[in-house]
């Protein structure tokens, strides 16, 4: 059947949204189908797994040399078929009026960190972030990353990385219009320029904190030593990577830095895009426009061996009076006390229950349990398709 027009666009848009993560094209095949999970987005809970908790006023935390609420939100968001139409990159979409109100609704819950890029979109979601906190800037801390060759002016993607330092401040311009505001909290390198030695990053990034354009600047998925070099030149305030009960590839070198240098670390995909909240079962079948459809772990031959794991969350999940998503999401806040997840989602129903899990807790004899419990289970598959995989943990060449 010839795809109609809408069809044709919403292609268009998933390309788009794929090559901000590094996706090529023919990577773009997956499962034929449509996935039966539950809508409302990869890294929403499941609200009918298990009873929602309120939020309550808990501890803030250190997060480098922030204070913060122990959840964050994910902003990730592209353009869909039409102007007002909003997608996340696992067939979730929501309207920007509700992506305004939801990121409102984070705030007034007293979530501190949001999270975006100027690749998500492009420009998109830093958009809606900025029309979002105005009248609440001043309550958040406000995240935002540089790194893909997109030209900052139209938007245009080009290929590879451009961490160049006369590019980077012409970014950091268009990023303090784009989210209407005087300053950036905490601006991160997307991912590490194998061009561009990290030294002349950094010193970038000290001559904007010195203008009062950045307050403190990270690192996303980057090498063990390139984080070293940065640190050097001007300390490095927190290191992003995926992290979560399906991928602790970060508990072997990246936490142990962190910890050595005083360094803040934020877990994203801190759900396992959805998995661990039960949204998808061993027969979910992805469609084209789910970045899962090629995700390894997601694979047809993958799911059913990598369900124990969802099973151990649920029955974690019935044992604390909790859903999948807040024991998931504890865990995480369990391991270190400045770690930091920030899910995503586009249902305010979620957020809630996502904030929530910060009021849950383990005890040292739960947590030891809960450790013997996962220590049992064997993920298989990549965490990534192997073109995004490649741009992680890349270190970045010597400076001459």
């Amino acid at each position: 059947m010839k795809k109609t027009e809408v069809e044709r666009i919403h292609r268009r848009q998933w390309l788009t949204a794929a090559a901000a993560l590094g996706v090529a094209p023919y990577l773009l095949t997956g499962c034929a189908g449509t996935s039966d999970a539950p809508g409302g987005g990869a890294e929403d809970s499941a609200s009918s797994a298990g009873p929602a908790r309120e939020p309550a006023t808990v501890a803030r935390r250190r997060l480098g040399p922030f204070e913060v609420f122990p959840i964050g939100l994910g902003v990730q968001w592209h353009p869909g078929a039409s102007p007002r139409v909003v997608n996340d990159l696992y067939a979730s979409s929501t309207d920007r009026g509700a992506a305004v109100a939801l990121i409102r609704r984070a705030v007034d819950l007293g979530v501190t960190l949001l999270d975006t890029a100027e690749a998500y979109g492009p420009f998109m979601s830093e958009e809606i972030l900025g029309d979002a906190l105005q009248g609440r800037r001043d309550r958040v801390v406000l995240c935002s990353k540089f790194g893909f060759d997109i030209d900052p002016k139209t938007a245009e993607r080009r290929a590879g990385m451009n961490s160049r330092p006369e590019h980077v401040r012409q970014v950091v311009d268009a990023q303090l219009r784009r989210l209407r505001t005087d300053r950036i909290d905490l601006l991160y390198q997307h991912r590490v320029d194998p061009a561009v030695p990290i030294e002349d990053v950094a010193g970038t990034m000290k001559d904007l904190i010195g203008q009062g354009k950045v307050r403190e600047y990270g690192l996303s998925e980057p090498g063990l030593q390139t984080v070293r070099r940065a640190h050097a030149v001007h300390p490095v305030a927190v290191i992003q990577n995926e992290y979560s009960m399906l991928w602790r590839g970060a508990e072997a070198q990246v936490l142990p830095l962190c910890e050595e240098l005083g360094i803040g670390f934020v877990a994203w995909s801190p759900l396992g895009m959805g998995f661990l909240a039960g949204n998808v079962s061993a027969r979910t079948c992805f469609g084209e426009d789910d970045f899962r459809a090629n995700v390894p772990r997601f694979a047809p031959e993958a799911l059913p061996d990598n369900m124990p794991l969802v099973r151990l969350v649920q029955a974690w999940a019935r044992r604390k009076d909790a859903t999948p998503a807040q024991v998931a999401l504890a865990w995480l806040t369990a391991r270190k006390p400045w770690i930091v997840p920030i899910p995503g989602t586009t249902n305010v129903a979620h957020l809630e229950e996502n904030v929530a899990a910060a009021a849950l807790s383990f005890s040292a004899e739960e947590l030891q349990e809960l450790e013997r419990d996962l220590a049992a289970i064997t993920i298989q598959g990549d965490r990534l398709p192997p073109a995004v995989l490649a741009g992680t943990g890349v270190e970045a060449p010597p400076k001459r």
